[in-house]
């Protein structure tokens, strides 16, 4: 479980690519995904079975895929449910990768294309409409869960289906506002400009690409240690390492800009839980405290259920388990 649960009641174009480069949901790709999960003991099994069946739609961050969701996914199917983990457009397994990343050729990587650029909100918000649509048609309640990025799909698919979802989870995951609108304006915000964001690290020019390109296979040490530093820096080198094999290069810019507020009437009435990660250097606490606080302003009878890792990095706590347990319990 949680270490603590509470109940709560304009950017420039340099900090929207300091969005970009703050990597929010980074290429969680493995972290999460990769670890372990402890067993969980044969009463603990028991005592849970009793639980409906349900539909969890998970849904990754920038730079990522449906694979940071394994460890969870893995077990919330081990304990009976069903788990759809969402690969966005060109990501995961249809991703597109750089012939010159492949090839470390940097001065190529600086320019080549992307068809990432095309992408915006829109099309991430399809992708995981459709998903929920499907799975609601299958029967059973729908659980939808974002990652950092995957937070703004979160927020539109609940304005867009909300008779769909029986629950939103909000994991280290952008939830805009009104008063900030979009991931863009989140970072810019003070709170936001805490995080750590590498724009040192960018490869090419990203108003030309039209996309926030990261060379995750450098054997830069400074730039591998902002990349630590900024994702997991509690994590051993083998397990970083992991990490960065699941990461892509592109991102687009252009669903940075996405505007995905939640209005009260549709999204703002599904119950909603956000788990807060204490020591996130990509979306820092205190911007998570302040998207908390302007949803439950605008929704005062829906409040979010906060449940607070304090010493939990950007891919969550470093048990995927308790994520699981949490998850889990979300419904009766």
């Amino acid at each position: 479980m949680a270490d603590n649960v509470t109940h709560h009641d304009r950017p420039t174009r340099r900090h929207t690519l300091r969005l970009a480069a703050s990597v929010g949901g980074a290429a969680l790709a493995v972290g999460v995904g990769a670890g372990t999960a402890r067993a969980t003991d044969l009463g603990r099994t028991t005592e849970r079975t009793h639980r409906a069946v349900r539909t969890y739609v998970l849904v990754h961050g920038t730079h990522s895929a449906g694979a940071f969701w394994t460890a969870i996914g893995r077990e919330l199917a081990l304990r009976g449910h069903r788990v759809v983990a969402v690969d966005q457009p060109l990501h995961g397994t249809e991703k597109f990768i750089p012939k010159a990343y492949q090839a470390q050729d940097l001065r190529a990587l600086a320019t080549e294309p992307s068809p990432v650029a095309a992408l915006t909100l829109d099309d991430f918000e399809r992708r995981v409409t459709g998903a929920v649509r499907r799975a609601a048609r299958l029967g059973g309640p729908v659980v939808l869960v974002g990652h950092s990025l995957g937070g703004v799909s979160v927020s539109r698919v609940a304005d867009a289906v909300p008779e769909l979802l029986a629950h939103l989870c909000y994991l280290a995951a952008f939830c805009p506002s009104r008063s900030m609108p979009s991931p863009d304006a989140c970072t810019a915000s003070p709170e936001g400009q805490l995080s750590i964001s590498p724009l040192e690290q960018m490869v090419g020019d990203p108003e030309k690409l039209g996309v926030l390109r990261l060379n995750w296979r450098t054997s830069n040490p400074r730039d591998l240690a902002v990349f630590k530093e900024m994702i997991c820096a509690d994590y051993t080198d083998a397990e970083f390492l992991r990490v960065l094999e699941g990461m892509q290069t592109d991102e687009s810019l252009t669903v940075y800009a996405g505007r995905a507020v939640g209005r009260a009437h549709t999204w703002g009435r599904v119950p909603r839980t956000y788990i807060r990660c204490g020591k996130d250097r990509t979306v820092s606490p205190e911007l998570q405290d302040r998207m908390i606080a302007e949803a439950d302003e605008l929704t005062p009878d829906n409040r979010f259920t906060v449940h607070n890792f304090p010493n939990a990095n950007h891919l969550g706590p470093s048990d995927p388990t308790r994520v699981t347990d949490l998850l889990h319990g979300l419904l009766p």
